[in-house]
């Protein structure tokens, strides 16, 4: 072989081995820095790694402070609210419930005592006008020939009456007031006694006792009967007088079409009306009723019944008026509760809204916090089944 040719060779091994060599000290001097570059980059996705683990658990720890303040403070301010508006709205119910329970408690303790005691009443009503029968007569004889005495001691018999009526004076009877009549002049009434209706009876007390004293006493039939129609005459003489006055003319009251008389001695009334059979009418005509006390007694209690029933009625009309504004405290209670749950409601739709924005739409908070447990952060937690974004389940 040439050796022209043998060194040719000789040359290219020798270029090849030293572009082999160069070339593998390159690839180590590369697979050094590769090497290093790997491990920082092991470094550093560790370290990211750790960083986004915290910044996972911050996230969850920063939600959870968020929602629960957000939830606290609506609840707060629900609870105040609802608390003011319901002692608000329950306060006066709870008043005008007391209120009604009380008057009807009283109007039904009313009803019962006064049917309790009526018979009682009547009773003792009874006993007080023996009594005082008995005092007229025995008083007669320390009155006769005194007309102004007699008078007296007839208006106090009369008012006696009246106090143990169970009228309450200058509320349903008036003594001794003081009237215009039509034409000016100025009466004064014994008794004006109002009943239910805006009406009133007047009564006038007359006394005659000296020709019944009279009667009583004589022995003699001529004088007895002579006495007897003196006692008539004075009857009908009282009864005149007072149709004269015309107390029904009087001005700013509104009496009724008589008056009555009262006469406080019993046996006087009944020997007057006994021995002049048309004395009766005879008053009437003139506008007057003979009344004595057993009758004077009825017709009061009559009348005292008249109010009770009265003011009965006004405690019914009270209570139903009472149980109307209950009634609207009622619906206005109800109204409020509505609106109460309306708000609610609203909470509610808030509270719904909120989790919809944190888990719908593009870049929401849950997906991309979801997204971190995808690129490998470690979480011993999960998100709760109802926040887990749409697919996380079935993956």
């Amino acid at each position: 072989m040439d050796m022209s040719v043998i060194y040719l060779i000789a040359g290219a091994i020798a270029g090849a081995l030293i572009m082999f060599l160069i070339t593998r000290h390159r690839m180590a001097t590369e697979r050094s820095f590769f090497e290093r570059e790997i491990s920082g980059l092991k470094t550093r996705f560790a370290d990211e790694k750790e960083g986004v683990e915290k910044l996972q658990e911050q996230m969850k720890s920063d939600f959870k402070l968020l929602a629960n303040d957000i939830m606290e403070e609506k609840s707060r301010r629900f609870a105040e609210q609802n608390s003011a508006k319901l002692d608000e709205l329950l306060k006066p119910f709870n008043e005008n419930l007391k209120d009604f329970r009380k008057k009807v408690e009283d109007t039904h303790l009313q009803g019962e005592l006064s049917r309790n005691s009526l018979f009682n009443k009547i009773k003792d009503l009874e006993e007080l006008n023996r009594r005082i029968s008995d005092e007229a007569s025995a008083l007669t004889r320390a009155l006769k020939g005194e007309s102004k005495t007699q008078g007296n001691w007839g208006e106090m018999i009369l008012e006696s009456i009246l106090e143990k009526s169970g009228l309450q004076k200058d509320r349903e009877y008036f003594v001794q007031s003081t009237y215009t009549s039509d034409d000016g002049r100025r009466l004064h009434p014994d008794i004006v006694i109002r009943y239910p209706g805006d009406r009133n009876i007047i009564i006038d007390s007359k006394v005659s006792l000296n020709a019944y004293e009279a009667y009583h006493s004589s022995e003699d039939p001529g004088e007895k009967e002579k006495s007897l129609r003196g006692h008539i005459l004075s009857v009908r003489n009282h009864i005149n007088e007072l149709s004269a006055k015309n107390y029904q003319g009087m001005y700013g009251i509104n009496t009724l079409d008589f008056v009555m008389m009262f006469m406080p001695v019993e046996p006087s009334y009944i020997l007057a009306l006994q021995a002049d059979q048309s004395i009766w009418s005879y008053a009437y005509d003139r506008r007057i009723l003979l009344i004595s006390p057993t009758n004077l007694i009825a017709a009061l209690k009559m009348i005292e019944s008249m109010w009770r029933q009265e003011y009965q009625n006004r405690n019914v009309m009270e209570i139903a008026a009472q149980g109307g504004a209950l009634y609207d405290d009622f619906v206005v209670l109800a109204e409020r509760l509505v609106k109460l749950g309306k708000k609610i409601d609203d909470a509610r739709d808030v509270y719904e809204e909120t989790i919809k924005k944190l888990s719908t739409g593009k870049g929401n908070l849950i997906n991309r916090v979801s997204k971190l447990k995808v690129l490998g952060v470690k979480a011993k937690k999960s998100l709760p089944l109802e926040m887990e974004p749409e697919g996380e389940n079935d993956e």
